[in-house]
């Protein structure tokens, strides 16, 4: 009723601040407070996307609590590298104390997450991975944007898929028992793959089509304020298409650990020594690991080819441009070269079933093994955390490979079978 023409016409959205507009917050909160010469407040609003004001004053004033208690003068870069620690996950749990095989599990978990991450070609850079139980979380992996994002392409949610199931993949591949610690991992990849296909319009088999209406009646509550305006038998193909989507990144994220099991085993050695690991730490680690190919994009099912003709470049563009970057984008856009800094990687494994692949050597490790939430906290702006997509460009088909081929595309050629001697016409 305070809504209607006449009373409150105007209204006004307040959004959560850029990274300008959070410096611009943490230098009011911290006035006043001594700070030390090394402290750079540019980096810290850099480190803090998403946060709100009330966030970025509690970051400040964490900050400000641990210096007093350590007996220090002045804040540092680690006092408030701790305090934003604290805002997102929690305090540090020193009184929980894991076994040596849950320090490990959550070990290979949090590397699994780190290494997909760092893999694919359209996710954030890996910041900081620990196995420092923190709030409800035995260890987590932090992925920061180098820029404040505020939309997402079907990529980079398939990347952010293929991301979250990283360390259950991790699980299954190395102790052969899967734990309790990926249930909030799944939970967030089956909500992002549920908005790719009923909001995003990003499943080829159903099309750009919004299923279900959101109530504006506020005060209804999240379970009534959406209705249901599609069939049963769409549902039915709405949950097959989140089913391929999620089971489609589970199978990317092994292929990869599959691909580096040594830098994986290399990871989890390091964090089971220090426990935790920043970004520098994390590069030097994975220095050997080559990004995968770009994806391919969407087909339009056939009925709308993609255009040969790249984008308009802007003066400013063709200013740091040279004429072999230009030809390079045009020949980007007619499929005939992939971007210089993307090197392809080998050939990719056909899945085997459900939970099983080829080529994964598991050989030594303990199984069996239990862990509690080692569940990745969400560091991401609200519009990075709906990571999904449906049919990840591979496929959405029942019976194709993770590559978007049939099993009929593996068939050798005629020509080929005759060159062989195994064509019975022969």
């Amino acid at each position: 009723a305070l809504l209607r023409p006449g009373r409150f016409d105007r209204q006004i959205a307040v959004d959560r601040p850029d990274m300008l507009g959070r410096k611009k917050i943490l230098e009011v909160h911290a006035k006043g407070k001594p700070m030390a010469d090394e402290l750079d407040l540019e980096v810290i609003a850099r480190r803090t996307p998403g946060f709100t004001g009330a966030d970025l004053a509690n970051v400040i004033n964490e900050a400000a609590l641990l210096t007093a208690r350590t007996d220090l003068k002045q804040l540092t870069m680690s006092t408030l590298e701790e305090s934003i620690d604290r805002v997102m996950a929690g305090p540090q749990r020193r009184t929980r104390l894991m076994s040596d095989k849950e320090k490990k599990v959550t070990a290979y978990h949090e590397a699994g997450h780190a290494l997909v991450a760092h893999a694919l070609p359209n996710t954030d850079p890996v910041h900081k991975i620990t196995i420092l139980p923190r709030g409800r979380a035995l260890g987590y992996t932090m992925v920061l944007p180098l820029e404040d994002k505020y939309s997402q392409s079907r990529a980079e949610l398939l990347d952010m898929l293929a991301y979250a199931m990283g360390g259950r993949a991790a699980e299954e591949l190395v102790f052969h028992d899967p734990t309790t610690g990926a249930s909030n991992d799944i939970e967030k990849a089956t909500a992002t793959a549920r908005a790719m296909v009923t909001q995003y319009g990003m499943s080829e088999r159903l099309g750009a089509v919004k299923f279900g209406q959101e109530s504006g009646e506020v005060f209804m509550g999240r379970d009534m304020g959406h209705g249901r305006d599609y069939s049963e038998e769409v549902a039915a193909q709405v949950d097959v298409e989140v089913r391929a989507l999620v089971e489609n990144a589970h199978h990317e994220a092994w292929e990869i650990l599959v691909e580096y099991r040594d830098v994986l085993d290399d990871m989890v050695l390091k964090l089971l020594d220090k426990e935790t690991l920043g970004k520098e730490e994390v590069a030097a680690i994975f220095a050997a690991v080559d990004k995968r190919p770009l994806r391919a994009h969407p087909t339009g099912n056939g009925r709308r080819p993609l255009s040969s003709k790249p984008p308009v470049l802007t003066p400013a563009e063709l200013a740091v441009m040279g004429p072999a970057d230009v030809e390079d984008l045009e020949d980007l856009a007619r499929g005939r070269k992939r971007l210089s800094r993307v090197k392809p990687t080998s050939r990719r494994r056909t899945p085997t079933g459900n939970g099983t692949s080829d080529g994964g050597d598991s050989s030594g490790a303990p199984v069996g093994a239990t862990a509690e939430d080692t569940d990745t906290p969400a560091v991401q702006p609200d519009a990075a955390s709906a990571r999904d997509g449906a049919s990840l460009n591979r496929t959405a088909e029942p019976g194709t490979t993770s590559e978007g081929s049939t099993a009929r595309a593996a068939k050798p050629s005629r020509r080929r079978r005759r060159a062989t001697g195994t064509d019975p016409a022969s």
